[in-house]
């Protein structure tokens, strides 16, 4: 296993007590809290468990999920489908997806909203709308939630699967409608314009599944046309099987010559059969039971915990989101930390030894010299440096 040099840091640190004075020559525990590195899930059950909209055998699963999510997690992503965020003009769901984010936020958690525009659960009742109107409410719905959760959310999948949006077939949708007439790179500049003046300290993404060479064209123009990408969102849903070594490292070889962050936004592996291969969009795959099995949980385990190593060993790669943190979510696949039924799989485990173990830094001892001064090292992230029943904490 790699030492993850590019990982660690190290820092000098005075210590002070409440007088300002230095503390010399005192023995203290240096203990990791946090990590810079963004280990993610998409956890969208934690709505209606924060709202208190849950009971019984639901609230007690929901709870359990909760606080396994958030014993793994730094990093969490929330649902902004328009068309279930604002099925009624009008009426957005705002103030539930506040109450949930500001949670997060308190249990010192960052969040991600996805996704402010998307052919795909899209509102429709913009279907009504001429183009140019859809366009100026796809705008406005930008300006408002982003400004909205401006400071709770910021960071956003501004735009989600570009590369197939304006030739997109299944059915009718506004964004498609939009994107067929400005074009993909006039399309993504409106989008991440209004974003960026919304909240100009906002982190965008551009997101997609495609990892063919047509996303990496479309990224080419818009840096070109000066789009302020500010990370790249690569999709990874593998329920077809893992990734080979060789093809994880091919494209993260492609991407990240854009010099620009890689985020793997949505990694999924199921832990029961896999899809069969000649299913080209997975949507088009539709069963009534998907079971995870003993077998396809230790694949799932082995599997994940080797692209989390590819992944985190690379310098361009500052985030991974697992994307259904329990089984049945979309395509009602096991591809879960957790069972339907509430067991943890082996997946969970092995994820957790590598962030909470082999990539956090083990709480140590350490002095202050004669001025109060302390080096820490190690993983980058939170510390806290405590002593005499004081905590001071430092980012490393």
């Amino acid at each position: 296993m790699s030492n993850y040099s590019h990982r660690k840091s190290e820092k000098t640190v005075t210590l002070t007590d409440k007088g300002g004075a230095p503390v010399k020559n005192r023995e203290v525990t240096v203990r990791q809290i946090n990590h810079e590195f963004l280990f993610g899930c998409a956890e969208f059950g934690l709505i209606p468990y924060v709202n208190g909209e849950l009971s019984g055998r639901e609230l007690e699963f929901a709870e359990k999920c909760a606080q396994k999510a958030l014993d793994l997690f730094n990093f969490v992503t929330l649902p902004f489908y328009w068309g279930r965020f604002e099925p009624e003009k009008g009426k957005p769901d705002t103030a539930r997806l506040m109450k949930a984010a500001k949670w997060l936020q308190a249990k010192d958690r960052k969040v991600k909203g996805h996704p402010l525009c998307w052919h795909t659960v899209c509102a429709p009742w913009l279907l009504d709308m001429t183009n140019e109107d859809i366009l100026k409410t796809q705008l406005a719905r930008i300006r408002r939630d982003v400004s909205d959760f401006a400071g709770v959310i910021d960071t956003w999948d501004a735009i989600n699967e570009v590369v197939i949006m304006p030739i997109f077939d299944k059915y009718d949708n506004g964004v498609t409608r939009i994107c067929k007439d400005l074009g993909r790179i006039e399309l993504v500049k409106r989008v991440f314009a209004e974003a960026k003046a919304a909240n100009p300290n906002a982190t965008l993404l551009i997101n997609d599944f495609d990892m063919s060479e047509s996303y990496d064209i479309l990224i080419e123009g818009l840096l070109a046309a000066g789009v302020p990408i500010d990370v790249i969102g690569l999709q990874s849903h593998m329920h077809q099987g893992a990734w080979s070594d060789e093809k994880a490292l091919e494209i993260l070889e492609r991407y990240s010559r854009f010099k620009l962050p890689l985020h793997f936004t949505e990694v999924n592996m199921v832990s029961g059969d896999l899809m069969p291969k000649h299913i080209v969009d997975l949507n088009d795959f539709e069963v009534d039971e998907w079971s995870t099995t003993p077998e396809g949980e230790e694949r799932q385990a082995r599997d994940a915990a080797n692209l989390y190593k590819i992944l985190f060993n690379h310098p361009s790669v500052e985030a991974i989101t697992w994307w259904s943190f329990t089984d049945g979510g979309w395509l009602n696949a096991p591809a879960g930390f957790i069972t339907s039924g509430g067991r943890v799989k082996p997946v969970y485990y092995e994820i957790n030894s590598l962030i909470n173990r082999y990539w956090k830094t083990p709480d140590y001892l350490a002095a202050t010299d004669e001025n109060g001064a302390l080096k820490l090292s190690g993983f980058k992230g939170c510390y806290s440096v405590e002593f005499g029943g004081e905590a001071k904490e430092f980012t490393l």
